[in-house]
């Protein structure tokens, strides 16, 4: 990483781990973006963040299931936040994704 600010690595990771709290913070506040537009804008969404949050804890020795991940993530079980918020796809939605998968 190049930078002219100099930081330690727990500066560093006390900074970046705000900035991962922010972005959960700001997801949770607008369950109105969907994960699909979420992933057709910028190639990630809620269900990757849990998947990398998994990841993560995995490399730490944690045991953290996909489901426990996403609850994290989400605020609450996935099946919930989907029965809430979750949209269908419209086709143009579906379309935009299908073409991004192709990439």
């Amino acid at each position: 990483m190049q930078t002219d600010v100099k930081l330690s690595a727990r500066d560093r990771t006390e900074i970046e781990a705000a900035v991962y709290r922010r972005l959960i913070e700001h997801l949770r506040a607008h369950p109105e973006v969907q994960n699909i537009d979420l992933m057709n804008l910028a190639d990630f969404c809620r269900n990757c963040l849990s998947k990398w949050y998994r990841a993560a804890a995995e490399e730490k020795g944690i045991e953290i299931d996909y489901e426990q991940a996403r609850e994290i993530v989400y605020g609450m079980p996935y099946s919930e936040w989907k029965e809430k918020y979750q949209k269908e796809a419209s086709p143009e939605q579906q379309a935009a994704f299908d073409a991004g998968q192709r990439k």
